[in-house]
């Protein structure tokens, strides 16, 4: 057991931003299978402030986390150590990865963490650290719902396996929280399968989204989609949740609704409606990463930073996750 210390963010206790706290903890070691890697950025996600608020299990999964626990599964980083089983990276090759996902066991907050070496990806060569960093989890949840699921794991949220929808120059798309990490990377992934996309968020993101390949701009704060848009075939709600039942009659029949958040639905409207509802639980791919890693770094998709903060002050990132409004991703730098 490594007796070395490194530098890292934990939760002794749940509660709001002023709960995560920097200090010293073990250097970790790379098990079977794993990578050592030395962080230089955290991606932020919503589970990180879901484990921090008191969630202790993903949906779908039974390991339960208990504390102290480090949170974060995003990181982009150097290799400093290979186990002996691993095959394909090596000390000093820069890598991406999402880490342990479904779980709260990623322990990205760190300045090094021990990475299934399957989770991890080769950095595209383009790509600094920050915004490698802000690709995994907002990245591959775009992938897995628009592209290529990418496993035969069962949807925690329903029975049927998600199947994404065809996207083609024949397809028109409209994507919910186009601003957000999601939204943002499920715009761009559209339209680099041709499809017509709509946009939808608040006004100030408008020209963002147009940068982005967006066809056509909606305010939410002005106006309502459902009222304006009709016939689609597909809609990416990244926002999900109860709201997003009133995507379905933007729908035409035989479109589909994928809400990232899952919402509840009545089952004689969408069948009435003729209509497709279906959601997915991310999981760590590097596979797929290594995909989305060649589109990156030929400016393909790109990842758009909101904000950064030092890994010192976890605490304002989450405070900054908290105020919403948020464009892209935000990160944490680590020394």
């Amino acid at each position: 057991m490594s007796t070395a210390t490194m530098k890292a963010v934990q939760l002794h206790a749940h509660g709001g931003p002023e709960v995560l706290r920097y200090e010293d903890v073990p250097i970790p070691e790379a098990g079977p299978g794993e990578v050592l890697v030395r962080v230089h950025a955290v991606g932020v996600n919503p589970p990180d402030w879901h484990l921090r608020n008191g969630l202790t299990t993903v949906p779908g999964t039974e390991v339960r986390v208990t504390l102290p626990v480090v949170p974060g599964t995003d990181v982009s980083g150097v290799v400093a150590a290979v186990a002996a089983d691993v095959d394909g990276f090596a000390v000093g090759d820069e890598v991406f990865g999402l880490l342990r996902f479904p779980s709260f066991e990623g322990s990205a907050y760190a300045e090094y963490v021990a990475a299934p070496a399957a989770h991890l990806a080769r950095k595209p060569a383009g790509v600094d650290h920050v915004h490698a960093a802000g690709a995994p989890m907002a990245g591959l949840t775009a992938w897995q719902f628009l592209i290529d699921v990418g496993h035969d794991h069962p949807s925690p949220f329903q029975d049927a396996p998600h199947r994404p929808a065809r996207l083609d120059a024949g397809t028109t798309v409209v994507v919910n929280g186009a601003a957000g990490g999601v939204g943002h990377f499920a715009v761009q992934l559209a339209k680099w399968k041709g499809a017509r996309v709509v946009a939808v968020a608040s006004g100030g993101h408008a020209s963002f989204l147009r940068e982005l390949g967006a066809d056509r701009f909606l305010d939410y704060t002005k106006e309502r989609p459902e009222d304006l848009v009709h016939d689609v075939d597909l809609v990416l709600d990244a926002v999900g949740g109860p709201d997003s039942r009133r995507f379905l009659r933007t729908l035409r029949r035989g479109g589909s609704l994928f809400p990232v958040l899952p919402g509840v639905f009545d089952a004689a409207e969408v069948a009435a409606l003729g209509v497709t509802v279906s959601s997915a639980q991310v999981r760590s791919n590097g596979a797929q990463l290594a995909d989305l890693g060649r589109l990156l770094d030929a400016g393909t998709v790109r990842v758009a930073i909101d904000s950064t903060y030092a890994l010192t002050d976890a605490r304002s990132a989450h405070e900054r996750a908290a105020r919403g409004h948020i464009r892209g991703k935000i990160v944490l730098t680590v020394a």
